[in-house]
């Protein structure tokens, strides 16, 4: 199930014509960890972290470590992985610097 942040996400990817993301890619099959969207042919990824200021799990220090672990995983691997917060989504800057990423990618 899709979160609030998740599908404000994808109706401003809509609305600013993004190439229609994957859901929930593995990228890390013994980890088990996952990318809440993808565009694997340009090896990019965007992670909507929500909670951050309700005390969520990408705030404590388990979660934080966590999450350390699995984007260095994703950077080793050569991913290029995005994290936005609700501020950066519902202005739409997280769909923005998606659109740079993936242009920046087709230029090379």
């Amino acid at each position: 199930m899709k979160s609030n942040l998740e599908q404000d996400f994808l109706f401003h990817a809509r609305v600013f014509k993004l190439p229609n993301p994957e859901r929930e890619v593995l990228f890390n099959p013994y980890r088990k960890w996952r990318f809440d969207f993808a565009w694997p042919n340009q090896m990019v990824a965007a992670e909507i972290e929500g909670g951050t200021w309700s005390g969520g799990r990408h705030t404590s220090g388990k979660g934080f470590e966590g999450d350390c672990e699995k984007y260095n995983s994703a950077t080793l691997l050569g991913w290029k992985v995005f994290r936005f917060t609700g501020k950066h989504v519902k202005s739409g800057e997280a769909v923005q610097v998606i659109l740079m990423a993936l242009e920046n990618g087709e230029r090379k």
